[in-house]
Parts: structure tokens; sequence; C-alpha cells
């Protein structure tokens, strides 16, 4: 069985906010040190921000994200941002090595993942709000949970993809943050299928290992067919027999094809569109 969420989920809205702070602040320099936590729903969103640039990042630039995510200027934003660690800020010096210690197993992504998340995606181009889908190849039975479109409807769409279908399970609903809360990192089953992280994907820049190191062993995964693991310690320099730096690499060239962090947060790794792991896997080896 696989879950997926759509990119309105009230988790996923916290993932994307994350993503687009790390955006900004890769605007401000070339290999920031970031991590971001978000807490929104009800009318609040409360953000911390660990960085090396905390001071170059401008609190209405990040309302303003806050705002266009959810569209809605009338969210409260409360924004706390401090200076990283001085021991993590100083292992970075001269060198990107690895940011935290981690266990990492990637994992091929299955035909039902493919299939849930081709059938999600599809549903979002029409309906962009709040979802949530499961489904069980082995019984070729969807549940969704779909806001802002009739139940009947929505039935209707789901027969056309499995043959047993149980929809909106409560009625028609609005969803969204003002029903429910959001957290950075809660989706990571919707984000990564069955593949296996210490720690979590977004709002962290490029040397946190939670980001490069999952990259990394999803792309290997998927070129080997078969699951990858490895583990790290905060410190590392190499990796897999490759300098931490070259995965940062391979990390980073992933994201911006993907089109930057707020984007990789709206889907996470396991998508339906395969051609930016196709053209990736082949580097891994070079």
């Amino acid at each position: 069985m696989f879950e997926k969420v759509t990119p309105s989920h009230p988790d996923k809205i916290a993932d994307r906010i994350a993503g687009a702070i790390v955006d900004l602040a890769y605007t401000i320099e070339k290999n920031p040190k970031i991590a971001v936590e978000v807490l929104i729903g009800h009318g609040e969103c409360n953000i911390i921000i660990e960085s090396n640039v905390y001071d170059k990042l401008s609190n209405t630039d990040i309302q303003h994200i806050v705002y266009r995510i959810c569209n809605d200027n009338k969210i409260f934003v409360d924004i706390h941002k401090i200076p990283q660690d001085t021991y993590l800020a100083n292992n970075q010096i001269g060198e990107i090595k690895c940011g935290d210690n981690g266990i990492f197993k990637g994992t091929p992504v299955t035909y039902e993942q493919q299939k849930l998340s081709l059938i999600t995606q599809l549903i979002y181009d029409n309906y962009p709000y709040d979802g949530k889908y499961i489904y069980n190849e082995k019984e070729d039975t969807i549940i969704g949970c779909q806001s802002h479109i009739q139940t009947n409807n929505l039935i209707n769409i789901l027969k056309k993809f499995a043959k047993n279908v149980k929809a909106n399970p409560l009625g028609d609903w609005t969803g969204g943050i003002d029903s429910d809360s959001g957290a950075t990192n809660r989706k990571l089953g919707s984000d990564m299928g069955d593949s296996v992280t210490g720690g979590g994907l977004h709002g962290k820049d490029l040397s946190k290992a939670d980001v490069a190191v999952n990259i990394y062993c999803f792309l290997k995964a998927q070129e080997l067919k078969n699951d990858y693991e490895l583990y790290c310690a905060i410190g590392d320099d190499t990796i897999d027999g490759k300098k931490y730096s070259e995965i940062v690499e391979i990390a980073r060239e992933y994201i911006e094809r993907i089109g930057g962090f707020e984007k990789f947060a709206e889907w996470g790794l396991i998508t339906y569109e395969s051609s930016i792991t196709n053209r990736l896997i082949s580097k891994l080896n070079s």
C-alpha cells in the first residue's frame, strides 16, 4: 500500500514554506547553512530558522512566502531567526562536510507508487486543494479524500483507475489549514515511499545528509533497481567512496532541475515524472 497527499495538504504547505525559505537563503549565499521548522494552522504560522544567514533573511520576504503559498495575507506569522550552532558552523569551515549523523535507504519506485502519484497529480491539476489518497495494488483499491470536489464526482474519477473505490468517507469537505494544522516533514511516507531516513527531507540546506544523502540513495536505487543503504557521521568528508561535496553537487542538480526546494517539497521524491531521475542517475558513477 502507498499513501500520497497533495501539495495543499497542511503538512505539505508547511514543507513548501520551509523549502521556499531555503530557496531564499540560496539567493544570499551559494552554500548557506539553514534549518527551518514550520507549524501552521487556524490562522497562525510559527517559523523557527537556524542559519548562518539568519540576519540577512527578510521578515517581509518570509511573510510574503507564507501569504503566497497559503493564498491568504491575513495569517499571523511568528518568525524566530537564530544563528547556527557554533560547533556545527565550524564543521563546515573550508570544505563542505556531512552536516549530520544519519542512516539512509533508497528503494526503487514501484508501479503502485507511480500509479497513485499519477492519479493524485492529475486530480490536483483540476482540484488544487487539500487531498489524500491510498492505493492497494493487490486489491486494486483506492481510498481518496479530496476537498472542494463533490463526492460523487470524485468517485467517478477514481473508478477510472481502480476496481474498488471509497471516496470522501465523511462527505464533502473543505480541508486545508483552516481545518487542520501542518508541520514540516510529517508526510515522509508520501514523499519517499518505501525508502528510509533518519531525518527529514525538507527545510534544510544541501550540506545536511537528510537532503543530499537521501537524494543520492534514491537515485542509486533507481539506477541499480535495488535497495541502496548508507550511513554517515557528522563531519564525514567521504561517503560511498565519493567526496561529500560530490554528493552535494548531485543533489544540487536534482533540486535545480525540479525547480528548487519549494518545488521539491510539493511532491517529494515519489513522482510520476521520472525524467529528472533518469537524467541524473548516469552521473552517480562518473
